[in-house]
């Protein structure tokens, strides 16, 4: 009698979730197969965690990032020590400069009398939350009678004395938005004129193919290249950073105007574009979207590296890997090459959150 009791709960439950399952939307299923794929959540969350660092890339830093000193000029990271005696009591050691007789460079070694503490939430210099809200507090710091611009250095500085760390979390603000803002444009022109290509056909659609032929048939990086290129020297860094976002978005909405537009062969009604077909092809939206959006942070990222697309005094991840072309300074500083690392790790993180949410988008999948 238990185990026929047990077969019924077991029945009804199994119904309950087919019926759930039957009057699902397709967004609801979406998201319940999204988060049976850890490897796309981690990298979601991964994602997630460096736009929440573009939002509070002045409460990150702890110095100017302009702020420069020839004495302090490349200048190694200074490790973080947690506990002091057992006690936790985070701080790092201070740095003794001395000039080597033989290379003539500036020398710097680790102090361990010299213990300078960290402090969270400290003060530092002064900017606005999110473009509006006044504050002076940072997430770590030194004492307020201390100078934070020349006592930590957490990744160390670059030739010309500037705190990496600082710099690092402001190009990470203007590359990812670059690329946000990027995909965003091309996007909106993808659906837009493939929409138009596949729905009208005629005229319209050979207009528009003939158009991606031709975009697709030029050589992409030559062609950002010689755009950059173009770009007037005496342009401000705000207009610079609107030209290369909009030279990369305009090269980068062809694949996905192909794709709607084969998708949309054929539809008779803007209801049926838009409510019926629309879902059937999002999975290929987002992936032909996940998949721009690390290749246009990389676009940017190669031009200011190249000195062609963001030039200083804009930050950039491309133009703090401007000072690691020389590998000479490399093998000295190797610390130059830290910015690589979170572009390294954006595109793969990009790459396997597309993936998850195209297979969690395709409505034939399981």
């Amino acid at each position: 009698m238990a185990v026929a009791t047990d077969s019924v709960r077991g029945s009804s439950v199994s119904t309950a979730e087919e019926q759930r399952i039957f009057v699902a939307s397709q967004w609801q299923l979406t998201w319940w197969r999204f988060r049976k794929h850890r490897v796309a959540v981690a990298s979601g969350v991964v994602v997630a965690a460096f736009y929440l660092a573009v939002l509070g890339a002045d409460f990150l830093a702890y110095s100017n990032p302009n702020a420069s000193e020839a004495q302090r000029s490349l200048m190694p990271p200074q490790p973080i020590h947690w506990f002091d005696d057992g006690r936790f009591r985070p701080h790092v050691y201070g740095l003794k400069g001395a000039r080597d007789p033989k290379t003539f460079k500036r020398v710097y070694q680790a102090d361990p009398t010299q213990r300078i503490p960290i402090r969270f939430f400290a003060q530092g210099f002064e900017y606005r939350f999110l473009g509006l809200i006044p504050m002076w507090r940072h997430l770590i710091g030194v004492d307020p009678g201390r100078d934070a611009a020349g006592t930590i250095f957490l990744l160390g500085t670059d030739v010309q004395g500037r705190d990496l760390w600082s710099r690092l979390m402001y190009g990470t603000r203007i590359s990812l938005t670059i690329g946000l803002l990027g995909v965003t444009l091309s996007l909106v022109l993808g659906v837009a004129l493939g929409g138009l290509s596949g729905f009208y056909g005629g005229i319209a659609d050979t207009v528009i193919q003939r158009v991606i032929e031709i975009l697709r048939s030029i050589p992409t990086i030559p062609l950002w290249m010689g755009l950059a290129a173009a770009l007037p020297r005496d342009w401000s860094i705000l207009q610079i950073y609107f030209a290369i976002t909009i030279i990369i978005s305009l090269l980068g909405w062809t694949e996905l105007a192909r794709v709607v537009s084969a998708r949309l062969v054929g539809c008779s009604q803007m209801r049926t574009i838009f409510v019926h077909m629309v879902p059937s092809f999002m999975s290929h939206i987002i992936a032909a979207t996940t998949l721009a959006l690390p290749a246009m942070i990389i676009s940017e990222t190669a031009l200011s590296f190249l000195g062609l697309g963001l030039r200083p005094p804009a930050i950039s991840w491309g133009v703090l890997l401007q000072q690691a072309q020389n590998v000479q300074t490399v093998a000295i500083s190797p610390w130059l090459m830290i910015p690589a690392v979170p572009v390294i790790i954006v595109v793969m993180a990009f790459n396997f959150l597309g993936d998850g949410l195209r297979d969690a988008a395709d409505p034939y999948g399981r």
